[in-house]
């Protein structure tokens, strides 16, 4: 063999056994690819990119071995939706004052013409970098189309060819300016779906119309049927319980038989929506398998902004989405752009921030939340091979934590990160020294289990 990792704890869903809508089976206890409990230690055996075995006490030799040691070792972290054309653009031209979602759109409208291929290039590497030494090996970013040139779309396409030893990057063609409202839009999406960009985008709730932001998902969705596409729609990203395009969307999925590939990312208008209107919405997502991408920690951010108190946080209802038996995942949506300051390609991050948001405090709710930056994420890009099973792609992260839920709670380090069964990345495991009287030297953040 070529790479054996010893003494390796698995996350609970992680392997080919799921349920109809792509979700974990908690009930069964089914996903791991191992019948054995947890805290079970398996020695997970990989030859020529691929998992090959995942069993205890595994005899085999390889050319080179990773001791877990009880921690986790989990499949990589899957972002299923970020804005790589704008990342790490902070400050240019300016910064947003306001912190709204409109100044963002504003401030991008500004920073577009001064764009050029080699920055845009440059920017997109740097944050892949930051993606891969995090575990973060595949990532659904949109971009915008609203500009004519398409500078963006040959960036990142170029991007997408660089990294793909690496790291899978899958392009939404995203028509940011409003698909009726920006000239051009549609004819422009089309040629970006020409050059190669994976999936429509769309976003109605810009229009200058409800009865257009309608029309857009009508004409998106049957676009995407003629040419057998997925689609990912910014939906309803707004406070005003009203905008229910995301109604629309799954209407259109199920008429249009795309069930299965189709995600509404943000749904922010839910938050605010009365409950008697969501309990005949979520059905219809369900029916038609609409999957739900929130994105905790710029939801939150830039939503509530016209509100005094109380105030509004807009995530969408993460726990009440996956109660209907809707696949649900945790999207990083921006990190150092002009809709939010912070981040740095840290998906537990993203992963604690909606377990908080949410209240989803339970232990099954917790590791609910690991799934949403992990196995939720990756059925909606419609991933191959991925999971710690035999057959998968050897692609996993070893963590310095025993569970998911302490991964979480420590935003654990990333001790090493496989990338078709080769190292590509690894990092010290996160001690403290003391200097007390009477204690212990070293402070292990891991909590100890007798």
């Amino acid at each position: 063999m070529d790479l054996i990792i010893r003494r390796a704890v698995l996350p609970r869903g992680t392997g080919p056994h799921k349920t109809q809508n792509g979700s974990v089976d908690r009930a069964s206890g089914h996903g791991t690819g191992v019948t054995a409990k947890a805290a079970t230690l398996v020695d997970i055996g990989i030859e020529a990119g691929r998992i090959v075995a995942v069993e205890p006490h595994l005899a085999a030799v390889a050319a080179e071995e990773i001791d877990a040691a009880g921690s986790l070792v989990t499949p990589p972290f899957v972002d299923p939706h970020f804005h790589m054309d704008a990342t790490l653009s902070y400050g240019l031209p300016r910064v947003n004052a306001s912190g709204t979602l409109l100044e963002g759109i504003a401030l991008w409208g500004e920073l577009k013409p001064q764009l050029t291929q080699d920055a845009l290039v440059e920017r997109a590497l740097q944050y892949c970098d930051w993606a891969v030494a995090r575990g973060l090996l595949a990532i659904r970013s949109h971009v915008d189309i609203s500009d004519g040139r398409l500078l963006a779309v040959e960036a990142l396409l170029e991007v997408k060819r660089r990294v793909a030893p690496y790291l899978d990057l899958q392009l939404v063609a995203f028509p940011q300016d409003g698909l009726l409202r920006s000239p051009g839009a549609f004819d422009n999406l089309k040629r970006a779906i020409a050059l190669g960009v994976d999936v429509v985008g769309g976003i109605p709730h810009f229009e200058r119309t409800m009865a257009d932001g309608a029309q857009s998902v009508r004409m998106l969705c049957e676009y995407a049927a003629e040419q057998g596409l997925r689609v990912d729609m910014h939906c309803d990203e707004s406070d005003d319980p009203l905008s229910r395009h995301i109604e629309t969307l799954a209407a259109e999925t199920h008429r249009l038989g795309l069930h299965g590939r189709v995600a509404g990312s943000h749904l922010t208008s839910m938050h605010s929506m009365d409950n008697y209107y969501v309990s005949k919405l979520l059905p219809l997502m369900r029916e038609a398998g609409v999957a739900a991408i929130a994105n905790p920690l710029i939801n939150i951010t830039l939503q509530g902004r016209s509100d005094t108190y109380p105030k509004r946080r807009g995530m969408t209802r993460v726990p009440e989405l996956m109660a209907a038996g809707i696949t649900v995942a945790f999207g990083h949506d921006c990190v150092m752009d002009p809709w939010y300051s912070l981040g740095s390609g840290d998906m537990l991050e993203v992963a604690h921030m909606g377990l908080h948001v949410a209240q989803m405090t339970g232990v099954d709710a917790m590791h609910a939340c690991f799934d949403a930056v992990t196995v939720n994420a990756a059925h909606i890009l419609g991933l191959e091979g991925y999971g710690i099973a035999p057959g998968c792609e050897a692609n996993c992260v070893v963590l310095d934590a025993r569970d998911p839920v302490e991964a979480i709670r420590l935003r654990a380090a990333r001790l090493a990160v496989v990338r078709r069964g080769k190292i590509v990345s690894r990092a010290p495991a996160a001690r403290a020294t003391l200097n007390l009287e009477g204690r212990p030297a070293e402070v292990d953040f891991r909590l100890h289990r007798g």
